[in-house]
């Protein structure tokens, strides 16, 4: 009984060894003969990789300064008014009455503090 065994595995081992030790080599390519020069090779370009353009958009100008009415501006929590505009927001000068575009500096100058 363990002989057949033996002889059926070294039956498979002999099948599996045989069958990896197969190698394949692809052809070469033909190529033109060098003498002929009558025939000449044409490149596809649809073949060949197209580059594609992508086009930037153009940044809209943010004025630093702007002048808006009081009762289209909001009120913040500390009273003071500010204004939004295409997602930046504009904070209003007392002394002048105009809105400037958010800078840090506008926590400690007294003129963007309500009276």
């Amino acid at each position: 009984m363990s002989k057949r065994y033996v002889l059926i595995f070294s039956f498979l081992a002999g099948v599996t060894l045989y069958s990896c030790s197969k190698k394949n080599h692809p052809s070469r390519t033909p190529q033109p003969p060098e003498n002929n020069t009558s025939l000449s090779i044409k490149k596809d370009d649809s073949l060949a990789e197209k580059k594609v353009i992508v086009k930037r958009k153009e940044k809209i100008p943010i004025p630093k300064v702007i002048t808006v009415n009081d009762s289209a501006a909001r009120k913040s929590v500390d009273g003071r008014y500010y204004y939004d505009v295409m997602g930046h927001r504009y904070w209003r000068n007392y002394k002048d009455g105009k809105y400037y575009l958010f800078n840090k500096s506008m926590y400690t100058d007294d003129a963007f503090k309500p009276l």
